[in-house]
């Protein structure tokens, strides 16, 4: 039986934790870090968060295996035994996506709830 975007995006989610946009942001000055997955035009359309790493879901396979050598991401790389990192996209699909894939290559992967959208009614700062 073949699976549709909203199967996948269900199945991610059953299998990680979401997190509130506030949450994420103060778990930051305890050494969580934010990963955007967004693809780089969102980052100039919508804005982006500052601090946050920026991969976009397509590349994060690569940027985030510490085995892949020059082609990893360090900052990532480094929260893969030590720390969360909370993922985001524009509306949350891409990032639970993404923080599933994390979590089956040993991260510590959390959603956050509202993607982009939701960092913004939270009134979270936002650079354009």
């Amino acid at each position: 039986m073949s699976k549709s975007l909203k199967d996948l995006v269900a199945d991610a989610r059953s299998r990680v934790a979401a997190v509130k946009p506030g949450d994420a942001q103060s778990a930051r000055q305890d050494g969580d870090m934010i990963l955007d997955v967004r693809e780089p035009a969102e980052l100039d359309s919508d804005g982006a968060i500052d601090g946050a790493i920026h991969i976009p879901r397509g590349l994060l396979e690569a940027q985030a295996d510490p085995d892949t050598g020059k082609g990893h991401d360090a900052l990532l790389a480094m929260r893969h035994s030590d720390g969360c990192v909370h993922v985001l996209c524009a509306s949350g699909a891409r990032a639970a996506l993404a923080a599933d894939t994390l979590r089956a290559m040993g991260y510590n992967a959390k959603v956050i709830d509202g993607g982009l959208g939701g960092w913004k009614e939270a009134g979270l700062p936002v650079t354009s």
